[in-house]
């Protein structure tokens, strides 16, 4: 067996044209890929789509992609939309067209596409990103058709004064650990199912090579799951002041904040931000900042080593006592049972 990494813009390389294997999985990319594959006349199986080909493909299920985005913005009230996508990709296409069907029951949606290449990194190519974001009414939830393109979508927002998730809530595609994390804030992101579809598309060249007839239309594969980071961790409310009393809770979420100083930062009295908090979020602003702390404290005890005294004192308890008093009653697990269970997979 043979595993050669190539780039999307490389030509196929020579040695397949005296190469003795059986069968192959690639990303077909072009019409010269195509040809020079099928001059072999051995199994293919495309694990990419972009080219026309007789090849059977095996792809991520774009269309539930865009599913499980939507419903992640419509679960949190979003009344405005957005997709930022790769100008002449039809995968990226897919994703835009069926993104705007499922979040069509909202108010407004706006695509804004580009093309791929060197004119991502130009600054006229950044400002146009800038433009069309601060022209998307507010608070507005973008899906991005990928982490790498989300990464400048953060920034353009960060470059504009536009506070994520405050107004602007975003998800991208792949979950790319490393893009995701190094992002400010943290990229939320679809586990689209790429490696299930090394999987199918193993079995079926196997089965393929074994004389099997390929099949007639494509293996389309489901996302597992959105990984919900700081990007999308927030709802769609319309009311400023209580998106900036939501911004200052998460941003101070570890220290002892009262409702005065939260008040304060949100321009109102204290009595008024509770009423105009409580008809936007649905929750007094102490049941906001405890539930945000709670899962803050979750995903630090299902995710690290750290002792459960530190956790206490990083996402705001006083001590780790009450933390899992907290924690029983809202999850009915201790701190521990909740450890344990997330290393057996449960």
């Amino acid at each position: 067996m043979i595993h050669a990494a190539r780039g999307l813009d490389d030509e196929v390389p020579d040695w397949i044209k005296s190469w003795k294997g059986d069968g192959v999985i690639a990303r077909v990319q072009n019409p010269g890929i195509v040809e020079k594959l099928k001059k072999r006349k051995i199994p293919v199986v495309d694990v990419l789509g972009v080219s026309p080909s007789d090849f059977p493909l095996v792809h991520v299920d774009d269309r539930a992609i865009s599913r499980l985005v939507a419903k992640h913005f419509l679960h949190r009230a979003f009344r405005h939309f957005g997709y930022y996508g790769i100008q002449g990709e039809n995968w990226s296409q897919r994703r835009e067209e069926a993104f705007k069907e499922f979040s069509s029951d909202g108010d407004s949606f706006s695509g804004f596409n580009s093309p791929r290449g060197r004119s991502e990194g130009y600054s006229g190519h950044f400002l146009k990103v800038q433009r069309w974001l601060m022209k998307l009414p507010k608070p507005v939830a973008v899906m991005v058709c990928s982490d790498q393109r989300g990464l400048l979508l953060l920034e353009a927002c960060r470059a504009a004064g536009i506070t994520v998730p405050g107004e602007v809530c975003v998800v991208g595609v792949d979950n790319d650990i490393a893009l995701c994390e190094i992002s400010t804030p943290n990229l939320s992101s679809v586990r689209g199912g790429h490696f299930r579809v090394g999987y199918e598309a193993a079995e079926l060249l196997d089965q393929m090579m074994n004389g099997a007839p390929a099949p007639e239309s494509a293996t389309l594969v489901p996302p597992n799951e959105i990984v919900v980071r700081e990007s999308s961790d927030s709802r769609g409310i319309s009311d400023a002041a209580v998106r900036v009393a939501i911004q200052f809770m998460k941003e101070h979420f570890s220290e002892p904040v009262t409702n005065d100083q939260i008040a304060k930062a949100a321009g109102l009295s204290k009595t008024r931000l509770q009423i105009r908090f409580r008809a936007s979020v649905g929750m007094s602003l102490r049941e906001f900042l405890l539930e945000h702390r709670l899962s803050r404290a979750v995903g630090l005890i299902t995710s690290t080593d750290l002792t459960f005294s530190d956790i206490a004192q990083r996402c705001g308890f006083r001590h780790h006592e009450y933390l899992g008093y907290v924690l029983k009653n809202a999850r009915g697990l201790t701190p521990r049972q909740l450890r344990m269970k997330g290393r057996d997979g449960g």
